[in-house]
């Protein structure tokens, strides 16, 4: 009888080493050349491995957005765009993988090993006792589907988050050399004796004039270490003098920052507007879930990390009683945090926000149709400039 059970738990071994898995992958750009009404298309990506641009077929999304949808008969765009997968390791690196193509035939793998394992599991029993009983025990509780699906909502859900952060911060980007022109004109106005009058005073502001320190964007760039060491500067006098100072800059960033500003007729306007556009299109149900998708990324990364023996069980066999217990902990988390993530949508909502972020203004570097997109709702780019770039009023400390 052990013989017969240790035959037929090879067998289950052997179906399962010999099941498809997924290979690691990344997500690419593709170019839409032609598609049928069921999704099957041509397209071309770049292959940073071989460093040239592919061709091949792939199965498309037919119903994205049609902002991705190009004409069929314009030779530079074909059929528009869409977003694959492609391997990035083993011999075809490289190439396009979509992603579940292999499910069911692993999933049949899987099962058919289960069964197995069950059918072995059940005659060792009667044959075998202590530590081989123990060995099986471990197989109990490896989930490699779990881990597997969980694995790629977190490598969607973190790419969406760091595509959000890298929109919001060209933002801030774009915005810098503006705000530093608001600085310098509003502070280079402002002299040290009217900053005497905004504060209770506690320096000499000849004494001032006489180290160079003449207006308030003097004053910022002394900084307090600097200006307490000046002669007539009392103590506690250089930070409120410092605090003044920097009301008036973010007083007079606040002013500059609106629909005046954006109307200008400027390049560094332009690349401000183009980077807004983004955020402004994807909206705030896109900031919503890219908020959501940081969320559950930082949820994911512990979990999985966890779950690793249960990825496998080959893995699983080898993992300690502790290792064992906390992986099987995870895979049951995991567990619920996917089945929230397709009540929600959430993969979809994900891949298509990310979509909407990458699509980015590099088409239009004038800028003209964020302008004219701007000219339509100019409240949104202003709260959205206001919300992410413009310091809120501070108190000056007394």
């Amino acid at each position: 009888m052990v013989a017969l059970g240790l035959i037929i738990f090879g067998a289950a071994v052997a179906v399962y080493e010999t099941a498809p898995e997924d290979p690691e992958t990344k997500q690419v750009d593709l170019t839409v050349l032609s598609e049928k009404l069921d999704g099957s298309c041509t397209v071309t990506w770049a292959d940073p491995y071989a460093d040239e641009r592919r061709k091949g077929h792939y199965q498309c999304d037919p119903d994205r957005d049609p902002m991705f949808m190009g004409l069929a008969n314009d030779p530079d765009t074909g059929y528009g765009w869409d977003v694959g997968w492609m391997v990035t390791e083993g011999p075809s690196k490289g190439d396009l993988f979509i992603l579940g193509q292999d499910d069911a035939e692993y999933d049949k793998a899987i099962d058919l090993s289960d069964e197995l394992i069950g059918l072995s599991l059940l005659v060792l029993i009667i044959g075998v006792v202590g530590g081989s009983i123990r060995s099986l025990y471990r197989l109990s509780g490896a989930s490699p589907p779990v881990v597997r699906t969980a694995r790629r909502l977190e490598q969607v859900a973190s790419r969406l988050a760091q595509d959000h952060t890298q929109a919001v911060d060209a933002v801030r980007t774009a915005w810098e050399p503006l705000r530093q022109s608001l600085l310098d004109e509003a502070l280079g106005q402002v002299s040290v004796e009217e900053l005497w009058q905004a504060t209770d005073g506690g320096f000499d502001a000849a004494e001032l004039r006489r180290c160079h320190t003449r207006t308030a964007r003097d004053v910022l760039d002394a900084g307090t270490p600097v200006l307490s060491r000046l002669p007539g500067v009392e103590p506690g006098a250089a930070e409120q003098l410092v605090a003044a100072a920097q009301a008036l800059a973010d007083g007079a960033v606040r002013a500059g920052a609106g629909r005046e500003l954006l109307e200008r007729s400027d390049p560094r306007v332009a690349d401000l507007l183009n980077a807004l556009s983004v955020l402004v299109r994807v909206g705030p149900e896109g900031r919503a879930a890219a908020e959501s998708a940081a969320e559950l990324a930082a949820l994911l990364g512990p979990l999985l990390e966890w779950a690793e023996p249960a990825g496998s069980r080959r893995q699983m066999l080898r993992a300690d009683a502790k290792e064992r217990a906390a992986a099987k902990d995870a895979v049951g988390r995991l567990r619920q945090l996917l089945r929230m993530a397709e009540q929600r949508g959430s993969f979809d909502q994900f891949a298509q926000t990310s979509i909407d972020l990458l699509r980015g203004p590099d088409a239009d570097p004038a800028g003209i149709a964020a302008r004219v997109d701007f000219e339509t709702r100019p409240e949104a780019y202003g709260y959205l400039l206001t919300e992410l770039a413009v310091p809120e009023p501070q108190p000056v400390p007394v």
